[in-house]
This record gives C-alpha cells, structure tokens and sequence, in this order.
C-alpha cells in the first residue's frame, strides 16, 4: 500500500532547469508582478494573434524557460459578486491536465499572490495535487509503474520560508485527502469493512493516532443495536463483515477542544430489501465517504500535530446487503439510547449505522473538555436536489446554534475553497420522526426517496438528535452538548469521478490552521 503524497518542492528560481514546463494559473499575464516579468512579453505576444488567451488553456514554446514551455492557465474574473476561490484550483486542475497532455514530467506551478485571496497559491497546489491523484487500484495493479503521474510538482513562490510552508501545508492536506479518496473511491471489495480497517491500520501505525477496530459480531450486537441491525446480512460472509475503527489524537499541552467525529462507511449500498432499482445502484460504493474524511482528517492531524486538541473519531463501516437475513421494514429495535425505533426504509441505514455511535459519543461528552460532536455523511439525494452538487451542508442543534458552529465551518469552507451551505432543523422534522403507534417511540424513515421527501436532509438529523439521546442535551438541558450534522452528498465528488475529500479541508482551517490562513 502507498499513501504518500506526489512529491513537491518550492522554487523561486522561474528557469530552474529540474523542471521541464511551467504551468502559470493567474486572471491575466497584465497582472504578473514584476519578479514574473519574463512570462509576461510571450503571453503579449500570443493574445496579439488569439484574443481567447484567457478562455482556453494555451502552450506556448518560450525558449529559456525550462522544458522551453509555458501552460497558461486563467483563472477568468475574480472580483464578481459570485467569484471565489476555486477559480484558482479550476485553473489548476486545467492547467495541469494539459501539461501532463503535453508530456510535461516535471511541471512547475506558478501561482502569483493575489490580494484578494492569500491562499490563492496553496488552493492551486491543492487543485494540481486533484489532478494528479492515481487511484489505488492503480497504483497497488501494476508494480512495474510509477505511483505518480508526474516526477515532481514544483510550486513557485518568491521567498524560502513562504515556499517551504506551501509544501508543507500542500502535503499535509493532500495526504489528508489521498486517505479519504482511497478509502471513499475503492470499489466495494478493496475497500470492504476489514480491508478498511488494515488500510487505517496501517496508516497510522507509528503516527500520534491510536487507533481500535471492533468486528466481534457479540460486541456490536450489545453496544451498536441499529448498526448490527444493517450489519446482520452481511455478517455471514466474512469479507463484508462489519468493522467498527475507533480513532482518537491528543495533542501536546491542556486540550482546550474535544472534537467527537463520526462517519457514515457504508461500504456498498444496495438498498437493502428496500433495493434501489432502475439503474441507480451503480456508484454506491461511495456511501462510505464520511468515514473516510474522518480517516482523512486525523491523517492531517497526525502530519501537522496541532496543539491543545482532542479529537475521537468513530468510522461506521458496513455494508447494507441484500438477502435471505437482510433486516426489513417495519423491524422494531431498540437503540443504545433506549429508544424504541422501527425501520421505516431499509435504504436509509445511513443514519442506523451512526447513531448508536453518536449515542457512545454523547456519553463520554459530557466529561471532556469543550466538546463538539458531529456526524459526517453521504446520507440523502435531497442534499443535491436542495443545494445542488459541489456544496456540504451543515446543520447545528440548539447549542451548536448558539456558538454560531456552522457559521464558522461556513466561513472555514471559504478559505481554501471546500464550501459549504447552512441548513436548519426545524420543529417539523422531529414531528416527522415522532412514532406513528404505540409499538414505536421514533420512525427511523418513511418509504419514499430522500429526494421525494420534503425537508428531506434536515430530517435524519432530528432522527439521529432522538435516537441517541442528544434531544436531552439540548439548550434546554442543564448539561447541553453541541451538535452538527453534515451531509456531503454533494460535495463528495462525482461519479465517475474522484473524490473530493469534502470536508476535510474545511475541518483542518477552522479547528487547526485558523490563525494561519
């Protein structure tokens, strides 16, 4: 197994010949700074015969340069009501397609600083390390080749220190997000529950996270009632069986925040007996990315080691099979909270398999310090119906509400571009959740699509809210715990495709880089 990152190095040498092309992501060449004053008179002298310079992706043949090649990529307007800093990753990932097109090996991006976006030449980098990103399959398929779709990726900047922590963040985050679009992107064999669980074994062995694997079938049945529940068909073939990968960080010093992670890992979702029929199967080996940006989040950790943090992860990884013992609508259980809970839909075993989990959560939250919890997830197709591909969705409980926490996961999705929308969770989606008999104290779901279902995201987060018990822990309460659930439906990454690592990004701004970018 490889997981390192494609190698980087800085330069601000613009004709070092260790490279062999330059790829230039800026608006327009008029606003190069004078230190870029060399790729400023070729690209003049294009855009006097094509007036399209700053529409397509261009190559031009510049003598002195290295590899005598230049890849002009604009990033187009930035100061429009509507522009962000993803025009600069886009560009990125564009320019770098057409240079590996070009036969470039040994690239070097240039990102000019921006005075509107600081991070403008790390969001580059991020996009470049996109594009080059080779899925495992690949990379462990054929030994004879390279891990690596290019020999190195230089990223320019103008002095050393500035350069060397561009590298250092630039690796940091990507391999945060190689472990998730290994993790998230594998098809449902590779990356079934053990397979999972020796991947972040090995990952982390040597590293500040400790990690734990649960697979005793006895163990998950006493102290994970629901998740047991979607594990019980799978269960009886050994490959698929369900793995619970517990994961905790202590940073140095007195922890000042306790973050409590849990992710959706649901490895291949059939629909179970409620099965997902017309062709809408394919690609749900990807139900699993919210464990995996969990699994991509404490790789960051473990590479930049922040202080005073506390962070205990849970991944949820099971796979919702269809067959002879698959559980069923209309089953009662009893979850870990003591709440009685009958399956509405079969097809939402997202929220069944976090819940006991979030309930473990909540238990052990109320004797840390300054605790947050969450639940990540690629839980419903109404998170895309409602704000379209390419966003997460974030929703806070009332006392998350009161720290303002999807506010600043907002503001934290800005910075490097991993963007989100805020959501609300509101009286009607308890309501919706309440038991409709005596038989039941909670409805897990009704029969229809999420993307059928009006308020169809904000709901499983009241379900998750009542069915663990947080509901007694809310503003109301005289021990009130905050909590979000997001929903990265959307934001994980099309298919096909790659995945994204949505939302790791956005984690490792707001809880370990805020005073930095």
């Amino acid at each position: 197994m490889c997981t390192s990152v494609q190698p980087t190095e800085w330069t601000s040498d613009l004709k070092n010949q260790n490279f062999d092309g330059i790829v230039l992501v800026t608006q327009s060449h008029d606003t190069l700074p004078s230190e870029l004053e060399c790729l400023k008179a070729p690209l003049q002298d294009y855009s006097s015969v094509d007036s399209g310079l700053g529409e397509e992706v261009v190559i031009l043949k510049v003598p002195g340069l290295p590899g005598n090649r230049l890849v002009f990529a604009s990033t187009g307007p930035v100061n429009r009501d509507y522009d962000d800093i993803r025009r600069f990753s886009d560009a990125a990932v564009k320019g770098i397609k057409r240079a590996l097109k070009a036969g470039i090996k040994r690239p070097l991006l240039v990102c000019p600083p921006h005075k509107d976006y600081k991070n403008s030449a790390l969001v580059a980098a991020l996009g470049a390390l996109q594009s080059l990103y080779k899925p495992l399959e690949v990379r462990e398929g054929n030994k004879k080749l390279s891990n690596y779709k290019v020999c190195v990726l230089g990223l320019w900047a103008k002095e050393e220190a500035e350069g060397q922590r561009l590298v250092e963040l630039a690796d940091a985050l990507e391999s945060g997000r190689l472990a998730c679009r290994d993790i998230g992107g594998s098809d449902p064999e590779r990356m079934a529950a053990p397979q999972v669980a020796d991947y972040v074994q090995q990952l982390f062995e040597g590293s500040p996270v400790q990690v734990q694997v649960l697979s005793d079938l006895a163990v998950l049945e006493q102290e994970y009632p629901c998740l047991a529940l979607v594990n019980r068909c799978a269960s009886s073939v050994p490959r698929h069986q369900a793995r619970v990968i517990k994961l905790q960080y202590c940073g140095e010093g007195p922890v000042q925040k306790t973050l409590m992670l849990v992710g959706k890992g649901i490895t291949y979702d059939t629909g179970g007996a409620d099965i997902k029929a017309g062709g809408v199967m394919a690609g749900m080996h990807r139900d699993k990315c919210g464990a995996a940006a969990v699994a991509g989040f404490f790789q960051i950790l473990a590479k930049l080691k922040p202080k005073h943090l506390k962070v205990i992860g849970a991944m949820a990884m099971v796979r919702n099979s269809v067959g002879a013992d698959c559980y069923v609508a209309d089953e009662l259980v009893v979850s870990r909270a003591r709440r009685r809970v009958r399956v509405g839909n079969t097809d939402a075993e997202g929220r069944m398999v976090m819940v006991d989990l979030l309930c473990e959560m909540k238990e052990k939250a109320v004797n840390e310090v300054s605790p947050e919890l969450f639940t990540i997830a690629t839980l419903t197709g109404h998170a895309i119906r409602a704000m379209g591909p390419h966003y997460s969705i974030i929703m806070d409980n009332g006392p998350a509400h009161g720290n303002n926490n999807a506010a600043q996961w907002q503001k934290a999705g800005e910075v490097l571009g991993d963007v989100f929308e805020v959501s609300t969770i509101r009286r009607e989606d308890y309501e919706f959740h309440k038991g409709k008999s005596e038989y039941e104290d909670i409805l897990q779901c009704n029969n229809l699509p999420s993307s059928a279902t009006p308020r169809g995201h904000q709901t499983p987060a009241a379900f998750l809210i009542m069915a663990s018990g947080l509901d007694e822990h809310g503003v109301d309460s005289n021990k009130p715990l905050p909590y979000s659930h997001i929903d990265i439906a959307g934001s994980s990454g099309p298919f096909p495709g790659v995945p994204t690592g949505a939302p790791v990004l956005a984690m490792a701004t707001n809880y370990i880089l805020s005073n930095e970018l």
